[in-house]
């Protein structure tokens, strides 16, 4: 399956907007830098049924190598 950067963008989104371990958290951190150069459209509402097939592919993978490492 190809990805592009969108996709990517989206699932780190959307998994850090769930997953974060608060404000101090590096998850966190990184939530904010993205938000800081991505702008999703007018009415997305960070949530894993609003990413497109390929996003969610990626969210998937996201948790799982985070359940692997016992973090989530």
């Amino acid at each position: 399956m190809y990805y592009d950067r969108f996709d990517i963008v989206e699932a780190y989104l959307v998994f850090y907007t769930d997953y974060h371990g608060g404000q101090t958290s590096r998850e966190y951190q990184r939530l904010c830098k993205i938000r800081s150069y991505y702008k999703p459209p007018q009415g997305w509402g960070y949530r894993y049924e609003d990413l497109r097939r390929n996003s969610k592919e990626i969210y998937k993978a996201l948790v799982q190598q985070y359940q692997q490492f016992g973090v989530l």
